[in-house]
């Protein structure tokens, strides 16, 4: 009988030692009250978040957190966003401001919007004001990527959140392969974002850059569809800011933009490039022997050394 009481006693301490080791893990870390903005991505999973909130000092123990979270049924509660937590806060505090979900808005902007587009979606999402957006943007410099955006961000935090984030992408090696094309780094965008334009690929871009850049070292007009597109602007009837069919009166508007009518490049970006357009730039080389490229319906490239051939790829892909 004495074994058996021993036994409990035994058990019963346990229980006590690992139920006192447990709430020591879901307690908050410190009494450090300062709080600092945590990111939970879109697709993160529980094990990444545990990750996360460790390496932040904002748990004890990943294998806890996540035991507590299962143990609870809260797997699929965690939500997507930016939070403001504590080391202060326990584990069950932590929990309770994630699952109230963020109050900062996931927005993507795409490769080759110009800033009227950027502005249109931002003000749906957030309701900014696009005319104040449009005046504080720079055509070309917003870098298109997706963003978690605080709901109560100002416009000048906006658009600085864009530009630094170009500043960063449009790296020092970019710029430093662009100037040993023998282009400024201004022009690099310009040239960037009639790529975004242009082409729809990799491959693509890189053979379009390349024969822009012949094109513009020769003294030949650049003739891209996109600088008319960018002077025509919104097309009501299409509901689209990038008409689709132009016809021969577009290509003679008298503007700076027209490349038809102009040689050299535009005076400005005509629309906001992504990474892959400035890279193909950055690697564009100009003795490429086609001065022509021609995209058929179905999306395929076709290039020409001649006019002649240039003809022939559209009449022989439609």
């Amino acid at each position: 009988m004495k074994k058996f009481i021993s036994i409990i006693v035994i058990i019963v301490f346990i229980i006590f030692i690992v139920r006192g080791w447990w709430n020591n893990q879901l307690a908050q870390v410190s009494s450090d009250q300062s709080s600092k903005v945590f990111v939970i991505g879109k697709g993160m999973g529980v094990s990444e978040i545990a990750k996360k909130l460790k390496e932040d000092n904002l748990i004890k123990s990943e294998l806890v957190f996540k035991l507590y979270v299962r143990q609870n049924n809260l797997t699929n509660n965690l939500q997507a966003g930016s939070y403001k937590l504590s080391p202060s806060m326990s584990v069950s505090e932590l929990l309770e401001n994630i699952q109230a979900g963020s109050t900062d808005t996931w927005i993507t902007l795409i490769e080759g919007w110009r800033i009227e587009e950027m502005a249109e979606k931002l003000s749906s999402e957030l309701g900014v004001q696009s005319s104040e957006f449009l005046k504080n943007a720079k055509e070309g410099y917003m870098f298109p990527d997706t963003y978690l955006l605080p709901k109560d961000f100002t416009v000048e935090q906006i658009v600085k959140k864009l530009r630094d984030n170009f500043d960063v992408k449009y790296s020092d090696e970019l710029k430093s392969r662009i100037r040993a094309l023998g282009l400024t780094e201004d022009q690099g965008v310009i040239l960037a974002s009639i790529v975004e334009r242009e082409a729809r690929s990799d491959e693509a871009r890189k053979m379009v850059a390349s024969i822009l850049l012949k094109r513009f070292k020769i003294g030949m007009g650049l003739n891209a569809d996109a600088t008319i597109q960018y002077i025509l602007g919104y097309q009501s009837s299409e509901k689209s800011w990038w008409k689709r069919h132009l016809t021969r009166d577009d290509l003679k508007i008298n503007s700076p933009y027209n490349t038809y009518l102009h040689r050299g490049l535009p005076p400005t970006p005509i629309c906001n490039p992504g990474l892959a357009s400035l890279q193909a730039v950055a690697n564009a080389d100009s003795s490429t022997p086609y001065l022509y490229y021609y995209h058929d319906s179905e999306g395929n490239s076709h290039y020409g050394k001649t006019l002649e051939e240039h003809n022939q790829n559209i009449a022989t892909y439609p």
